[in-house]
């Protein structure tokens, strides 16, 4: 009879962002907004590489790759917050739980090897700008990205086979969002001490590892620099490794606090603001970042601007 108990509760009502009820129009307009701005800057992006032939190089591929990644996982939390500020009921089948946890765990993974990739890619073109064509060919860029997608989707294949181990008999209050495990765990009637430690083990080493690939890549594009004496190169330089490192700071500060700390004593609000920071800003100022700082973006866009007026 207790195993069958265990087993009633397939919905969940998931809290969202906490709010007085005069703030819920704003902060949907808000959200809106922030959404139509992301879909129009990295599908937008995507359009842009698509119909240039002088962007159909690496950089762009790997640029536009992560556009659509950003684009996947707004449409999957983004959304879903949105449809909660206005909807009566915010419940939210068992099913439809896991398949959006499912759905982010892949973007976020995938995104994390895209940064490894692009960081490389930059440290190829300008520590060894002669060898560049050699070594990035298109060979070696397409294995990466479907590498770069294959283990996205394989990572998070894991945490939603060991998700379904986990029975829910008590509370079915969600303190999110969105469907993550992290607060799925907090209120599952089985011990997910393995599951925890899946996460520590999968996500902290594809972090770590992804942020090593990030580091040591830029560290090697400024001392490159640096050794060449241009002020303008070493300006150029600091300027686009900056701006890049604060993208990944965001994401991956955000990520560590959340997936490899589990068992820290954040509270639920804490995790919601960290949560937002790499399934809403991020996404948002992701095309700014490595887009609007591109003079060949800009490039291309003026030239479809003055065709099109």
């Amino acid at each position: 009879m207790e195993k069958e108990n265990e087993t009633l509760l397939t919905e969940f009502i998931l809290t969202g962002l906490i709010y007085q009820p005069e703030w819920q129009i704003p902060l949907f307009l808000t959200f809106l907004v922030i959404y139509f701005i992301t879909m129009v800057g990295n599908l937008g992006l995507i359009a842009l590489i698509w119909n240039d032939p002088q962007l159909h190089i690496p950089m762009y591929l790997f640029l536009g790759s992560l556009a659509f990644v950003d684009a996947w996982i707004s449409s999957t939390v983004t959304s879903k917050i949105l449809v909660n500020f206005l909807a009566k009921s915010k419940m939210i089948s068992l099913s439809e739980c896991i398949t959006q946890f499912f759905s982010f765990a892949f973007s976020a993974t995938t995104e994390c090897f895209l940064l490894a990739t692009m960081a490389y890619d930059r440290y190829v073109a300008i520590c060894k700008p002669l060898f560049y064509p050699v070594i990035m060919t298109n060979r070696l860029c397409i294995c990466m990205l479907v590498s770069s997608f294959i283990g996205g989707i394989l990572h998070a294949f894991i945490h939603v086979s060991v998700l379904f181990r986990l029975t829910f008999c008590n509370s079915n209050i969600i303190h999110h969002f969105y469907c993550d495990i992290m607060p799925l765990f907090k209120i599952s009637c089985t011990d997910p001490s393995i599951n925890v430690l899946m996460v520590f083990i999968f996500s902290g080493s594809i972090q770590v590892f992804t942020i090593l690939i990030v580091l040591i890549s830029y560290t090697l594009v400024v001392i490159t620099i640096l050794k060449r004496k241009s002020l303008q190169g070493i300006k150029k330089a600091f300027s686009t490794c900056g701006a890049h490192l604060l993208s990944v700071s965001l994401y991956y500060g955000s990520l560590l606090s959340m997936y490899v700390s589990p068992g820290s004593a954040q509270t639920d609000h804490q995790n919601m603001m960290d949560s937002l920071f790499y399934t809403v800003i991020i996404p948002l100022l992701n095309p700014i970042i490595y887009s609007l700082r591109n003079k060949k973006v800009i490039d291309s866009l003026a030239k479809i601007l003055k065709r099109n007026v």
